[in-house]
């Protein structure tokens, strides 16, 4: 799926609280990686994790399923298979969500378009992390800025 530079812009502006689905407390896995570059950039993380809730992700008390969340949420971001996202898309419109984004990799086609008709951003094969550095700067050739490597002769 092909997304406008502008639509994701949007998405990221104005979307600052951002429940992530299925964020893992492993510092290794994707999830918790793009769920603290985002949250390093302002963005409020709220983990959703059934096998972690009550226990603190990323510094945020985890909740078992989105509709446990008694903040608003402006993002949901789905880290689950593509077969398990429907019901989620369902409680992101219940809860009066702005988007609904499927991560790189989760492509559910019926719940992309109900987010659409609902009124919501809809994403879907795309990742937030990635998405943010595109389009506000700290991409490079690795797809991190670390800074660490450089032309620079050192020895």
């Amino acid at each position: 799926m092909y997304f406008d530079l502008s639509y994701l812009s949007n998405i990221l502006k104005n979307c600052r609280t951002i429940a992530v689905v299925g964020l893992s407390p492993k510092w290794h896995r994707p999830s918790y990686f793009a769920a603290k570059y985002m949250q390093e950039h302002g963005y409020r993380i709220i983990p959703v994790n059934p096998s972690c809730a009550d226990e603190t992700i990323l510094g945020e008390k985890c909740y078992a399923q989105l509709l446990d969340i008694p903040d608003s949420v402006d993002l949901v971001d789905v880290f689950r298979r593509s077969e398990e996202v429907y019901p989620l898309v369902e409680q992101a419109i219940s809860m009066r969500a702005k988007g609904f984004w499927q991560q790189l990799g989760v492509n559910h086609l019926l719940a992309f378009e109900r987010a659409k008709e609902a009124g919501l951003w809809s994403v879907a094969d795309r990742c937030v992390k990635i998405e943010h550095a595109r389009i506000f700067g700290g991409l490079h050739w690795m797809g991190v800025n670390t800074g660490i490597l450089s032309a620079k002769k050192i020895f």
